[in-house]
């Protein structure tokens, strides 16, 4: 869908729940704009944020401006934003529901979240994460798309997606994210944005497999598009667009994760072709690899709809089943051959 909507926004009152790396970097970028006010629940890391002026843990580098405060009082940082305002939800998957849970019987005038994932225990989507909590009468929506923390945090251009089937969470979004170096594209398709997001993150694993084995540069593109095959054979069968896939939050994501050393399910796979252990890969990265919790989530899943998903499930058992990286690679290529007639084939 075509952005022609022109950013004229007055300042707003935004709160980010959760300082990690993508949370503090949309918080500084928001910030240019906006009255932000980035939430953590560690009290004592949040006093060390506020005094550094940076996020030293998770995003170090990058000094706060003047318009972004801390807090880790979670009551303030819902109040702040008002009746109009827009809450970010910045933590993990694993972490929505009890942030969402929180925030129940609250008032929330608009909300959206920055995961990628399935919830494990579930299958479920975020929004559906989202609707069984809160229910559908708060505005509510995905910020996604192709983005490292630290070059947002460096105020580098980037490129998003917010979905939601409430025109005015779209323009909210827009209004508040859509300026500078980031522009904001709109889209009705939820599912299919979210499953991007998603399933990506796996294919990345892959992908670190095969560049730290020195498969070479052809492998990984035979990686990066049969795994957009897959990313939308799951995604039309759950219901989303096949030309969602075909943009940011699909091909685009899928490509930046797949071949950007910034990228954490990328580093996951490097290291696992090394020999190293997935705790010792997990420990040293310091950061959520959520490309491991979706692999296993995404095969059950597929397995239950009946699609069919190579590249996941090899990398799901490498991830849990005790195969070696080379049996993925083995597994992947005695597949036999079949015609490739488009982007689901």
């Amino acid at each position: 869908m075509p952005n022609n909507h022109k950013n004229a926004a007055a300042p707003r009152k935004v709160s980010v729940l959760g300082a990690g790396a993508w949370g503090t970097a949309v918080a500084i970028a928001v910030a240019a704009r906006h009255d932000v006010l980035l939430w953590g629940r560690n009290a004592a890391a949040m006093a060390e944020i506020d005094a550094a002026r940076e996020n030293t843990h998770y995003l170090k580098g990058y000094p706060f401006p003047a318009s972004l405060a801390v807090t880790a009082d979670f009551d303030a940082a819902v109040a702040h934003v008002g009746s109009d305002g827009l809450l970010i939800a910045a933590s993990p998957v694993a972490g929505l529901r009890p942030l969402l849970q929180a925030l129940k019987g609250r008032n929330i005038p608009n909300i959206v979240w920055l995961c990628k994932g399935f919830e494990y225990e579930t299958g479920l989507l975020p929004h559906q994460i989202v609707r069984d909590i809160l229910g559908d009468t708060v505005p509510a929506g995905a910020l996604s798309g192709p983005s490292f923390a630290q070059e947002v945090a460096k105020g580098l251009p980037c490129a998003l997606t917010i979905a939601s089937s409430s025109a005015a969470l779209r323009d909210c979004v827009l209004q508040t994210v859509h300026g500078g170096t980031m522009r904001v594209y709109s889209s009705e398709d939820l599912v299919g944005v979210e499953v991007g997001g998603a399933v990506k993150n796996v294919l990345a694993i892959a992908t670190g497999i095969a560049d730290g084995m020195g498969l070479g540069l052809n492998a990984r593109a035979a990686l990066i598009t049969r795994g957009l095959a897959e990313i939308t054979r799951l995604g039309t069968a759950l219901g989303g667009s096949v030309e969602t896939f075909m943009g940011l939050t699909g091909m685009g994501d899928l490509i930046l994760t797949c071949t950007g050393d910034l990228s954490r399910n990328r580093r996951v796979g490097l290291g696992l072709a090394q020999g190293k252990s997935l705790d010792t890969v997990v420990n040293e990265l310091g950061h959520v690899a959520e490309g491991v919790p979706c692999a296993k989530a995404v095969r059950e899943l597929s397995a239950r709809l009946g699609v069919e998903m190579p590249i996941t499930n090899a990398v799901a058992g490498v991830l849990f089943d005790g195969d070696k990286p080379a049996e993925l690679v083995q597994r992947l290529l005695a597949r036999d051959p079949r015609v490739e007639t488009g982007p689901a084939a």
